[in-house]
This record gives C-alpha cells, structure tokens and sequence, in this order.
C-alpha cells in the first residue's frame, strides 16, 4: 500500500516515475515499484532528477523471483500498481509467447526483496 506521505512525480509527459517523500530536511525517492532510489535524503530537485534519469524502462527488464520453498524463477512485470505487482514466469521466454499458461505471481507493493533485477 502506498504511504500517505508519498507525493508522486511525473515526468513532462505526465507519466509516472515515482513518488517523492520527506526524511529529516531532504527527500527520498522512490521508483513506481516503491524501491528507494536515493541512498541519503537530498533537496527536492536531486530527487526529482533522479526519478526523470531512472525513468520506467526497467520495468521491461528481467527480474528472478525467489519463491517460498527457496526456488528461483526468472520473471516479467505485467502490472505494477500501488496495491500489487504481478510477474509472469519467463523460462525461455514464455512470458512473451501468444497464449502462455506461464505462471502467475502476484507480489505486494512495495516490492518485496524477493523479486530482484536481473543485472547485464
């Protein structure tokens, strides 16, 4: 769920990036997958920089997503919103494939550690 505290943060057009928040006397930002992307508070424009740089497009990246019982599956987003993030499982691609009865995972916002980026 989303803290009452965040204030979004939209690029010039108008898409949602992140959310901006208040620590001491700076801010913190935070990615539209509820990840902090600023390690120490800073002034409001660094956060707001730092969300137009990051922007949404690994949101498209692959992630692996550990499971319950210790197993790990690569993964893609399909939905992100402040009420849930639902990944689908992507061994060899199937997340991409017209018709796929690829498993679903359904994941609270913020997005828990379990489900990490995948990095190249």
């Amino acid at each position: 769920m989303l803290p009452a505290d965040w204030i979004e943060h939209r690029r010039s057009d108008r898409e949602l990036v992140g959310w901006i928040a208040m620590e001491g006397d700076g801010f913190l930002a935070y990615d539209i997958l509820g990840r902090q992307v600023t390690t120490e508070p800073v002034d409001w424009l660094a956060a707001e920089e730092r969300l137009d740089e990051l922007g949404i497009g690994y949101v498209a990246d692959r992630y692996l997503l550990t499971l319950p019982d210790g197993t790990v599956r690569p993964v893609r987003i399909t939905e992100v919103n402040t009420q849930r993030i639902v990944v689908i499982a992507d061994e060899f691609g199937a997340a991409s494939a017209v018709g796929s009865n690829a498993d679903r995972y359904e994941l609270p916002f913020p997005v828990p550690g379990e489900l990490r980026q995948v990095r190249n």
